[in-house]
């Protein structure tokens, strides 16, 4: 008897709607239980863990705090999801469960029941969150309850506001459909006896369901009712959820065209929930409404789409703020006949000339015959190598007495370095002019850590897919707002907007040896060139020095972007987006196109060479007679955010999918320590090549011991900031602030005495 009970038990347990509906989810439309993955996956940390796609969810940010106003737009944005999946699959699965309809309130009931995958998702979640608080971002008890609580009542308040919206909607549909219920046989033909028959149709064989108070009820027989009045409850349903995903997709359209302002930039993490609330709805909608023509006609859609794309009258691509994409007539010729017309010898002779005028300006400004020529170089590594880079020139400048800048001839790098590299450039700039700022305060390095993530990802969401129509005036030009236009605003406004002007304006600057000489780079896709963006005409490091000796002549493998498009108001480009472009990590940010014929785009300078190393030391081989006469040699100080080497972190993955993905994932993962090998050799023979001494000071971020590291993406946790600036005094990166300081010492000697090192 006993084993008999709990048979019946596991039966019924098996045969309830909760379960039959998760397994039902399981049998079907597999592509919707995608989303969940990739949001189970990312809390945990496996998914894009490298780029902290966790801090978003557990850490989320707005108008630069993580508190309680911030978990509750997430949420908020939480219960949209939910209830996009559950107004989704109701559409999909209704005609499983045909004895809702019967029922007061179908689709709450279908929402309680409904529920075993978003409640194990929300627990799942709130641990998550409260262990992550407590270690990476160091809250408090007290202050992750109020993230909790801020979370829960985003998520119970739009819950709430959806489900008023389908029980208003019911009332006004069963008002209507009263004179079907008085006589339920108007509707014609009936469609079965029992729920049995049900089963037996293929649909779901339900014997105990969950009902609004939460009690175990069995379902309604419903054999006197009609198909058609079934199908029409449900219709109405269908409707009133269909109507529910098109206000949201105004609502994202309507946040997208306020998202100049900051109160609108929602954290990324909502960003990502609402974005996948709308592929889930629309691919529920598509399924439902085209069943299995859903694929001819989403293939047509963007048959059509590729069409409009090609003639130019939809136009995605992001442009370089200030240049003119306007005049057809103008655009440059890319072939390599016009490139090699760009870098002949009597150009680069002339752009040399041109160079070793500043020069000569930078050494009459230094307080030595023959000073030390410091150049430095900066690696990407987003907001973790911007971070990193600042507080490394903050501490560098200190330990010389504010001289950096102006010992410093030219400073050349990729991504997130460059950003920091500028921004700090810029404040000694302004400190110059006679402004009252402290480049070494801590503000500055807390400027530079601050979030850039969360309105790339919102903007991707409310206006590169729902409202990418907005323009806005740069110079004489119009150009579309999207996640490239947000990117440079918040960096702008994370800096106190004083990296906002044209290449022109610096130009003055740079040409009189005021202040250092940037190398802004960034990667040809067509075919890996780089695209150098400087004030000044650098045809000479287009390609190697031409060997008259020879008839042989190298191949550019640069291009001069100043030269390159000189009837595109070069000059008029955006600083700003000089440093996006340098910085544009593939999908994260958009790629960047040039009006050249062809066509050319841009992306992250890392690709090519993520320290510089290559460009500065091809310019020091240009300029090695000049720096061999007129200075005691080099000091390339690197740096960089990361250790060279990383024997501890090699790619494996002894899975059987790492049979089939090893070749391109070992690609990728060693992609920098390729460049390693590669840029360690250059620099061996820098050091026994040129005519000059050449010393090398490296520093590098390391986490501290039991640290995973900072992500290397656009935003940073607590916890990661100050990881960064604890790494300052690792025992390489002591040693190598000592050398400096012995290096200034040396140099005040040699001044002291009247002698010079080599």
């Amino acid at each position: 008897m006993a084993t008999a009970t709990i048979k019946e038990y596991l039966t019924g347990f098996y045969h309830s709607l909760p379960v039959q509906l998760f397994i039902l989810h399981l049998r079907r439309y597999q592509v919707l239980l995608i989303f969940w993955y990739i949001l189970f996956s990312a809390i945990n940390g496996d998914f894009m863990s490298t780029f902290g796609a966790d801090a978003l969810f557990l850490a989320p940010e707005y108008l630069g705090r993580v508190n309680g106003i911030s978990m509750a737009i997430v949420g908020a944005t939480t219960g949209v999801f939910i209830m996009s999946w559950n107004v989704t699959t109701f559409i999909l699965h209704s005609n499983q469960v045909k004895f809702l309809a019967t029922t007061s309130k179908p689709f709450l009931k279908y929402c309680i029941n409904n529920a075993v995958i978003p409640l194990l998702f929300l627990l799942f979640y709130l641990g998550k969150t409260v262990y992550f608080d407590l270690h990476n971002e160091l809250l408090t008890i007290g202050a992750i309850v109020v993230l909790i609580a801020g979370f829960l009542i985003g998520l119970i308040l739009t819950t709430l506001v959806a489900f008023l919206y389908f029980f208003r909607t019911e009332k006004s549909m069963m008002r209507t459909m009263e004179p079907v219920l008085r006589d339920p046989k108007a509707f014609g033909k009936q469609f079965g006896v029992g729920g049995k028959h049900f089963h037996e149709k293929g649909i779901l064989k339900v014997d105990w369901f969950l009902n609004t108070r939460f009690k175990l009820k069995k379902p309604r027989n419903v054999s006197h009712y009609s198909q058609e009045f079934v199908e029409l409850v449900f219709k109405r349903h269908h409707f009133s959820a269909v109507m529910s995903i098109i206000l949201a997709f105004l609502f994202l359209a309507l946040l997208g065209m306020l998202m100049d302002k900051p109160l609108f930039i929602i954290p990324a993490a909502a960003a990502i929930l609402l974005f996948f609330s709308i592929l889930i709805a629309g691919s529920g909608a598509l399924t439902f409404w085209l069943k299995s023509w859903a694929f001819p006609v989403l293939l047509l859609v963007v048959l059509a789409l590729n069409f409009l794309f090609e003639q130019e009258v939809i136009d995605p691509r992001n442009k370089a703020y200030g240049i003119n994409y306007v005049n057809r007539a103008e655009r440059p010729v890319y072939t390599r006949d016009s490139i090699l017309q760009l870098c002949t010898a009597e150009k680069m002779e002339a752009d040399k000339n041109n160079m070793i005028g500043i020069l000569e300006k930078w050494k009459a400004k230094q307080n030595e015959e023959k000073p030390l020529l410091y150049v430095l170089n900066v690696s990407g590594g987003g907001t973790r190598s911007a971070t990193f880079t600042l507080n490394v020139m903050q501490r560098l400048d200190s330990l010389m007495q504010g001289g950096l800048m102006k010992k410093t001839f030219i400073i050349n790098g990729a991504s997130g370095g460059m950003l920091g590299a500028a921004y700090y450039r810029e404040l000694c700039r302004l400190k110059q002019q006679g402004q009252h700022i402290n480049p070494f305060d801590q503000q500055y390095a807390d400027n530079i850590s601050k979030d850039l993530l969360n309105p790339l990802f919102a903007s991707f969401v409310t206006r590169d897919i729902f409202a990418p129509a907005q323009q806005f005036n740069n110079g004489k030009y119009k150009y579309t707002k999207d996640r490239g236009y947000a990117f440079e605003e918040q960096f702008s406004r994370n800096t106190g907007n004083i990296l906002d002007y044209t290449l022109r304006d610096i130009t003055g600057d740079e040409a009189s040896a005021k202040v250092p000489l940037m190398f802004f780079n960034s990667t040809i896709t067509r075919d890996g060139r780089k695209l150098i963006f400087s004030t000044q005409p650098v045809s000479f490091m287009m390609r190697n020095w031409p060997d008259t000796s020879r008839t042989g002549r190298s191949e550019p493998d640069a291009i001069d972007f100043t030269a390159m498009f000189k009837r595109q108001d070069p000059y008029d480009l955006r600083l700003l987006s000089i440093l996006r472009i340098n910085a544009t990590f593939p999908y994260v940010l958009p790629n960047v196109w040039f009006p050249s014929s062809p066509i050319i785009d841009v992306m992250d300078a890392g690709m090519r060479d993520n320290f510089g190393q290559e460009s500065t030391l091809r310019f020091l081989n240009v300029f090695q007679e000049w720096i061999a006469r007129n200075t005691s040699g080099v000091v390339f100080i690197q740096i960089r955010d990361r250790k060279p080497g990383e024997w501890d972190e090699g790619y494996d993955d002894p899975s059987i999918t790492g049979m089939f993905t090893k070749p391109i994932m070992t690609l990728q993962h060693n992609w920098m320590k390729m460049q390693d090998y590669y840029q360690e050799e250059m620099i061996q023979f820098s050091e026994t090549g040129y005519l000059f001494s050449f010393r090398k000071l490296t520093f590098f971020y390391t986490p501290s011991p039991k640290q995973k590291g900072a992500a290397l993406n656009f935003h940073l946790t607590l916890n990661e900031k100050l990881d960064i600036r604890r790494a300052l005094d690792s025992d390489d990166n002591t040693d190598s602030f000592k050398k400096i300081t012995q290096l200034q010492q040396g140099a005040k000697q040699a001044v002291s005495t009247g002698t010079h090192g080599e």
